[in-house]
């Protein structure tokens, strides 16, 4: 009955994709390097000093769209710049990102759709990297309909393996698995030039991987090679993740005996599923047995297997612990980042610990680790309660330094007339968060298909 059921699953998985057959590929034409043409001596010259000019005027908006906190106001300004120059729409990607987060927060879908419909026309003489950038977009604002209408509507040469990932992926970050799906069967069928790659199959595991039953996702491996495709490490990472994250150990020793048969060495991503499937169990000192038995046969810990371990204490009230791992981080050549503060720091305040807490704050700026406004909020309100109050308003004024908005960080009401007023609630914060998921060892679903050029001219 269960290799019978094993049969069913598989058989269900070869029809995503329209044939498990390798596809002959057309080989690509050699591209004959195209004529530059000299400037002239004036043109040059102009171009030197227009160059300074429309770097302020980029900044300029760059800085209002950042501060601006009302929705209408931030979608005038954005589509005003990104539509009057290129240089914007090449450069500011992450502001993109931003400015999707802040205006999702609010609910804003109606805007998200106002700012990415103002690109569509610039698509045609665009490349690739903008084209799937859009895509992403609506992914991240949790509207898939819109990231496959505009899939739909893309040039003909923006119709490529790039953006039928970035698809994918926008599918998977609205939380649409059955799209996933659909996606995988329906556009190879429809457009023959696109060849799905490892990344798409990954795509496809960290999808089955969320449905109630993740066993399906097991059986994507195998699948792969018969399309003659080579699982990667990240194929088994989604695997284990999903399967830990779900309880399911024994399907997550399945995948550790198909990477020993395939010879794949696990890196520290690899363990870190497994920390994380321990400390979720509850298993603290077996997470600490394995990170001993990483530190001394490797692969090294890193920060994020340190951050398991301390959200394993946290959970246990075992606070001296993980402050002692905390201390331990830069011995062992690794650096708090955001997981880290956001799992002590309210362990912290809730101790009573606001020296440590302070401290931590001080770090954050340092580093320039951007966190939740709650968290430092959260800290400035219990030194105002404290009576702290100099420390509390150096931390306001640090974090105006580092752009948290003014309206979601601020102190709190110090006189009995003021106690009426009240705090905003942490919604809409994350538009000053790094846009990435929890797991800071996630990476780029695209990652592996093609060279991200936008990351190189950030």
């Amino acid at each position: 009955m269960a290799s019978h059921a094993a049969a069913s699953r598989s058989h269900l998985l070869s029809r995503l994709f329209v044939s498990t057959k390798p596809r002959a590929q057309p080989p690509k034409p050699a591209r004959a390097p195209a004529p530059t043409p000299a400037p002239s001596p004036k043109a040059a010259a102009g171009e030197a000093e227009s160059k300074p000019n429309a770097d302020r005027k980029l900044k300029k908006y760059a800085k209002a769209i950042f501060q601006e906190s009302d929705p209408d106001k931030l979608v005038s300004l954005f589509i005003a710049a990104s539509t009057a120059s290129q240089r914007f729409r090449d450069k500011h990607h992450q502001l993109y990102d931003l400015t999707v987060t802040h205006l999702t927060s609010f609910g804003r879908h109606d805007a998200v759709a106002a700012i990415l419909d103002s690109q569509k026309p610039f698509l045609e003489a665009s490349n690739n990297f903008f084209a799937r950038r859009l895509i992403r977009l609506y992914g991240r604002a949790s509207m898939p309909s819109h990231a496959a209408a505009t899939f739909l509507e893309l040039p003909p040469k923006h119709k490529s393996l790039m953006t039928f990932n970035a698809l994918l992926a926008a599918n998977l970050d609205a939380g649409d698995i059955d799209a996933v799906a659909t996606a995988c069967q329906e556009i190879p069928a429809s457009h023959p030039t696109i060849f799905p790659n490892v990344c798409s199959y990954n795509i496809l595991i960290r999808a089955l991987c969320q449905k109630p039953d993740p066993s399906a996702a097991i059986d994507v491996i195998p699948l792969m090679e018969k399309c003659r495709l080579t699982p990667d490490v990240r194929s088994f990472n989604s695997l284990l993740n999903g399967f830990y994250s779900s309880g399911r150990f024994d399907d997550a020793e399945k995948v550790w005996e198909m990477m020993k048969d395939r010879n794949i060495e696990p890196d520290a991503k690899i363990y870190n599923a497994k920390l994380r499937g321990l400390v979720s169990k509850g298993s603290i000192l077996d997470a600490i047995a394995l990170i001993e038995r990483m530190q001394k046969d490797g692969p090294k810990p890193d920060t994020v297997s340190y951050n398991e371990l301390i959200r394993g204490y946290c959970k246990e009230g075992r606070l001296d612990e993980a402050k002692k791992v905390y201390d331990d981080l830069v011995k062992n050549e690794c650096a708090p980042n955001r997981d880290t503060f956001h799992t002590l720091v309210p362990r912290f305040v809730e101790a009573g610990e606001l020296g440590r807490a302070v401290s931590c704050c001080y770090e954050i700026f340092g580093r320039k680790c951007k966190v939740q406004c709650s968290l430092l909020q959260e800290v400035v309100t219990a030194l105002v309660a404290a009576s702290r109050v100099d420390e509390a308003r150096r931390i306001v004024e640090l974090g105006r330094k580092n752009y948290y908005p003014r309206n979601y960080l601020r102190m709190p009401p110090l006189t009995r007339e003021d106690k009426g007023l009240k705090i905003p609630p942490p919604t809409g914060e994350d538009n000053d968060a790094e846009a990435a998921t929890d797991l800071e060892d996630s990476s780029p679903y695209e990652e592996g298909c093609e060279e991200d050029e936008e990351s190189k001219n950030a």
